[in-house]
């Protein structure tokens, strides 16, 4: 049986979810080591804090390993991995304040004197977003989902989805387009 361990990082992802649905912890423990970086990273745009993003992506293996066996198809396990994620960070952010999106609505601002331009980097930039912002931006331009496998995750309507990707996007091009006059300043 050490044969078949040592082709873990050899195999298919669905053959390793497959065998860590049916308790193999080998199997995930490659898993987590495919795809850790990802989830870190993810929750590291979305909250921009390198330990709070270590404790969300701990949360989200761990919710993979409690339920994995209830994954009906192996090939879905992206989706319902990003799923998972997704449902680890909004839970957090109901638990930090289940207020704080009563007024989603109103047009967010950012005071320019409080940013030395030359500094924002595209993290800084994101984190000016309003989170659930940040979270469309991040899934959509990071990840590389639809609109609509965001509003499926999000639970978002997909009008929603796209009107905080394009304001998103706008404000961080606003924000970062300091860079190119800056590059053009010095260039002369």
């Amino acid at each position: 049986m050490r044969i078949v361990h040592d082709h873990y990082p050899d195999c298919p992802e669905a053959i390793i979810v497959a065998l860590a649905g049916a308790g193999d912890r080998r199997a995930f423990a490659e898993l987590v080591r495919r795809r850790q970086s990802q989830i870190r990273n993810l929750m590291r745009r979305c909250c921009n804090d390198d330990t709070l993003a270590d404790d969300l992506s701990q949360q989200v293996f761990l919710k993979i390993w409690l339920n994995i066996h209830s994954l009906k198809s192996p090939g879905a396990f992206n989706v319902w991995l990003h799923r998972l994620a997704v449902n680890v960070w909004l839970q957090y952010l109901r638990k930090k304040d289940a207020l704080r999106y009563a007024n989603e609505l109103v047009e967010f601002h950012l005071v320019q004197e409080e940013l030395n331009d030359v500094d924002l980097d595209l993290d800084g930039a994101l984190q000016t977003l309003p989170e659930l912002v940040r979270l469309c931006v991040v899934l959509s331009y990071n990840e590389g989902l639809t609109h609509t496998e965001i509003a499926t995750l999000t639970k978002m309507p997909l009008g929603t989805v796209k009107s905080h990707i394009r304001r998103g996007a706008l404000r961080l091009q606003q924000l970062l387009s300091v860079y190119s006059e800056h590059a053009v300043v010095e260039e002369s």
